[in-house]
């Protein structure tokens, strides 16, 4: 099992940070890459359907903690080389600004553990960048 793991301070509120993160259906708000978000379900279960180009992808709210800001997710279907995906993103305040960690464990299959390791942290990386510019931090 491969374990990812992306910490970063960004210059901007916990709570707004938050606020984007929070919103199961809305990270093509922050992600430039994802040009459709369709959710079916609300809260713990809820399905998430991402269409990015000829790719689709589906994720599951599989735990939510507001008050902690927390949520955890897992990729139900998709094309990705890897199984049993489970991602956690935590927001914490940090000083003046805020920390946001975003990790995941997962199995590698179809391509080697630092491949897998390498696009998932490219995601993570490339939706922190997108909170920065969507928050103008």
């Amino acid at each position: 099992m491969a374990t990812v793991k992306v910490t970063e301070r960004l210059e901007a509120s916990a709570d707004s940070v938050w606020d984007l993160f929070r919103d199961f259906g809305g990270v093509d708000r922050y992600s430039k890459g994802i040009e459709r978000c369709e959710v079916e379900g609300d809260g713990v279960g809820a399905v998430r359907t991402l269409a990015m180009g000829a790719i689709t992808l589906q994720e599951r709210l599989e735990a939510f903690d507001d008050a902690g800001r927390r949520l955890q997710y897992s990729i139900v279907s998709g094309p990705l080389p890897f199984e049993n995906y489970l991602a956690t993103v935590e927001v914490s305040e940090d000083g003046n600004g805020c920390r946001v960690d975003w990790s995941s464990t997962f199995d590698p299959t179809g391509v080697t553990e630092e491949q897998a390791i390498g696009i998932v942290e490219g995601v993570y990386k490339g939706g922190i960048a997108g909170i920065r510019e969507t928050l103008g931090v």
